[in-house]
């Protein structure tokens, strides 16, 4: 019975090869297109679940009040940490991190260059590093002590354990310390989808004893981590944490707050103290994407097989006849949807496997499909069941209802008008949809050129960026006339930080006339004579750095603090702190740092060479780069022995920014295109159960004399009709969905009329091909086929 049962369901399938499979690739495509986006969304939202206590685990950020608004930061002060412990009830462990560095590890004549950090011991125990030799308890106890990944383990001692070997470290770095240092642990490999990224781990206290200028509560500048015993008590703790600094810093009014790990990746940005977002926002824009083509994707399942249920009223009717009731008809139809709709997912599974590498590629992650998590076939096999039930509950209980007289003598079966308007109403929601993503993704598109395009400045174009390491600060004199000499490069300079990454450290700079309750942050950066030339900034007024050393006591300022100075902000006037008096020799134009979206905020650029970190370097214009690199490798070796010669283009660190925005417009191209190759799909089986049911009368126009431009006019009206309306309910909803997404952009275009106009044009275009192509093969049927009695 069964047996018999499969039998007919595959017969009529295959009877009907164009409809199965219009209905199993629609349905796949949409399945495979939401899968991928929830592979990617849960890379997203399971970040930093490697480790065991996440949701115990915070940072501490905290609010800088100025008048310019509140900027957050998670920079706090070196001895917060263990005050927090002590002080704070709920508190259960705490430690502290210093910021992630680059620094050359060297074992025998092997060397690589690795980052990491300095950690306190706690700060292994709390984030429950798996250890594959050694383990976390005593593991920095002493100076010299260091713990390792598994991957710099097999670089430099293969699969052998390395606890009790020793390791050099070279200080690259303006604040790392070098020094022989003895492993005491490997710890397993960190996840990409962690906050995390380093490859050794050594005493914090080793930094700090290098390092007095952690020490003072003033100085806000590394990591604190705590475990709390409930993360429950977060809320209470925050108050308690409101006026903490105040009683160890006099004046100090900066409020301090704790910051969820399970938070870091996804709510990480802060706009004027308040959390405001961050991937959250992405994650569910493509969730709301990936529900949308899902839908459209049963949509399309539901409509073709609604539209093909009438065209089975005779089988209907010969199968009561012969006895079936209205129970076995309903299994039979509900039966052969699910069986079409596991088979679309059966397809669907074979195109993630071969479309995996290729989304890995997009998205720049080593995402795994990992088929058989209950999670996962939990959701494949429900997606089967639910989409099979809803598309087959139509035709299952409107035919079984069929009286089997009427059906046998050959009358008609008219068309619900509910049922026809349903139907219509899905198509255009359909296309509703994928107008909206067609929309949004051009003017995505459009933003990011906006940014990338926007006069920066500064000419990024052939400037290279190095990190000074080993020999190349003490030697910048001779490493530049070097690298000039070669003909290849124009100029070279060093600076404190590089142009896109310049932090302040507050608002202690004065001049004369300020208003005393004047806060705002000002930011600054050393550099070298040659900077703004190197850079191609442009001075308004005033002149560069002498060579020579003979400024270090001067400034340039750009044209925003100029502005916030007054009639102090010019030549000769003078910039104070506590420890210096600064003359201004010069106003720059202002040029784009930090917030790429932005605007350039007030800055000082200081003469001198002390606690460069970068060279910038610019290659003559014209010159073959290989050529230029080639030759500048050469001269880098030469001074620089033992170091690896490392550089990144200015203008693709710069394109870097943009990665999320960029990713977030190519994947919303490719699900829009997808969006609107699976409504088309539908638009052509119903455009092809439309003609089939209208065979008689298009042989009748044709006799007639009706032409075929005719015909097919007759034919494309309804859908074309559908199509303009689905544009007018998506032009309103895109224009306020994209205008709330560019409101999080200072810096932003303003949406044209022709953006609506193209994306509705394309819509009705790519339908009108759809359905023409099935209205003009019903139009050139002969008329005498088709008025023979079927």
């Amino acid at each position: 019975m069964l047996k018999n049962y499969f039998k007919t369901i595959f017969r009529n399938l295959w009877k009907n090869k164009a409809y199965s499979f219009l209905n199993i690739a629609g349905l796949a495509i949409g399945i495979t297109s939401a899968a991928l986006i929830g592979i990617w969304v849960e890379d997203e939202t399971s970040f930093n679940h490697n480790f065991e206590k996440h949701d115990h685990l915070y940072r501490v950020m905290q609010n800088r009040k100025n008048d310019a608004g509140i900027n957050t930061s998670g920079a706090t002060p070196g001895p917060l940490a263990a005050a927090l412990k002590n002080d704070i009830p709920g508190i259960r462990n705490s430690g502290r991190l210093s910021w992630s560095m680059d620094q050359k590890v060297v074992v025998g004549d092997l060397s690589t260059k690795e980052k990491g950090i300095y950690a306190d011991p706690s700060v292994l125990t709390m984030c429950s590093l798996k250890f594959k030799y050694g383990k976390a308890d005593g593991a920095l106890k002493d100076p010299n002590n260091i713990v390792i990944s598994e991957t710099l383990a097999g670089k430099f001692f293969g699969k052998e354990n390395p606890v009790g070997k020793t390791l050099k470290m070279d200080a690259n770095g303006a604040y790392s310390v070098d020094g022989l240092y003895t492993v005491t642990g490997v710890f397993a490999d960190l996840p990409a989808n962690c906050s995390y990224h380093f490859q050794w781990v050594s005493p914090y206290e080793t930094w700090e004893n290098a390092n007095d200028w952690l020490k003072p509560w003033s100085n806000a500048v590394i990591e604190t981590m705590v475990e709390l015993n409930d993360p429950a008590d977060a809320a209470s703790i925050n108050r308690k944490l409101i006026d903490y600094l105040g009683t160890k810093v006099d004046g100090a009014k900066n409020q301090l707050f704790l910051f969820s790990m399970d938070d870091w990746n996804l709510r990480n940005h802060f706009e004027n103290g308040v959390q405001t977002g961050g991937t959250i926002q992405y994650v569910r824009l493509f969730t709301l994407i990936g529900i949308i083509i899902l839908l459209i994707a049963c949509i399309n399942f539901m409509n073709l097989a609604t539209a093909r249920s009438e065209q089975r009223a005779k089988e209907v009717g010969v199968l009561k006849v012969m006895g079936a009731g209205k129970g076995r008809l309903i299994g039979k139809f509900m039966g052969e949807s699910v069986i079409m709709s596991l088979m679309a997912v059966l397809l669907a599974i074979v195109l993630l496997y071969l479309l995996m590498p290729a989304f890995n590629s997009l998205v720049e992650k080593q995402l795994s499909l990992n088929l058989f998590t209950p999670s996962h076939i939990t959701a494949l096999t429900g997606i089967a069941v639910l989409a099979g039930l809803v598309a087959g509950s139509y035709p299952a209980f409107f035919l079984s209802s069929f009286n089997p007289v009427k059906v046998l003598k050959g009358m008609r079966i008219k068309s619900n008008r509910a049922v026809v308007f349903i139907r219509k109403g899905l198509v255009i929601a359909q296309f509703s949809a994928s107008v909206i993503l067609i929309i949004g993704t051009v003017i995505i598109y459009q933003q990011v050129q906006h940014i990338k395009n926007r006069d920066i400045g500064y000419n990024k174009d052939r400037l290279v960026y190095m990190n000074l390491q080993g020999n190349m600060k003490a030697h910048f004199g001779v490493i530049k006339n070097k690298l000039i000499a070669t003909g290849y490069v124009e100029n070279a300079a060093t600076s404190l930080h590089d142009a896109l990454h310049i932090h302040s450290f507050g608002d202690a700079w004065s001049w004369q006339g300020k208003n005393p309750n004047l806060k705002i942050p000002i930011h600054s950066n050393v550099v070298s004579p040659g900077y703004m030339s190197t850079m191609h900034l442009k001075l308004v007024s005033g002149r560069d750095f002498y060579e020579g050393g003979a400024d270090t006591n001067k400034v340039v300022i750009n044209e925003s603090l100029a502005r916030l100075m007054g009639n102090e902000g010019k030549v000769g006037s003078m910039l104070k702190t506590s420890r210096f008096d600064l003359e201004i020799v010069g106003v720059v134009k202002d040029f784009i740092y930090n917030d790429v979206y932005g605007s350039s905020a007030p800055l000082i650029l200081i003469g001198g060479y002390y606690g460069a970190t970068v060279m910038a370097l610019r290659f003559k214009p014209q010159v073959d780069l290989a050529q230029a690199l080639a030759k500048t490798e050469a001269v880098m070796k030469a001074e620089n022995p033992g170091s690896p010669f490392e550089y990144k283009f200015a203008d693709e660190d710069f394109n870097a920014l943009f990665v999320s925005e960029t990713l977030i417009g190519k994947l919303a191209g490719i699900f829009a295109s997808l969006a609107i190759f699976i409504s088309c799909l539908g638009l052509f089986g119903l455009a092809a159960y439309t003609a089939e049911r209208r065979t008689k009368e298009i042989g009748i126009r044709k006799v007639l004399g009706a032409s075929v431009t005719g015909v097919v006019g007759l034919l494309s009206k309804e859908f074309v009709q559908l199509v303009a309306l689905s544009c007018l309910i998506a032009f309103p909803v895109g224009q306020w969905a994209m205008h709330n997404w560019l409101q999080g952009y200072e810096y932003r275009i303003t949406i044209h009329w022709w953006v609506f106009a193209f994306a509705g044009v394309a819509a009705l275009a790519i339908a009108l091909i759809t359905v023409s192509f099935q209205a003009i093969k019903a139009a050139i049927v002969n008329p005498v086929k088709s008025l023979k009695e079927q």
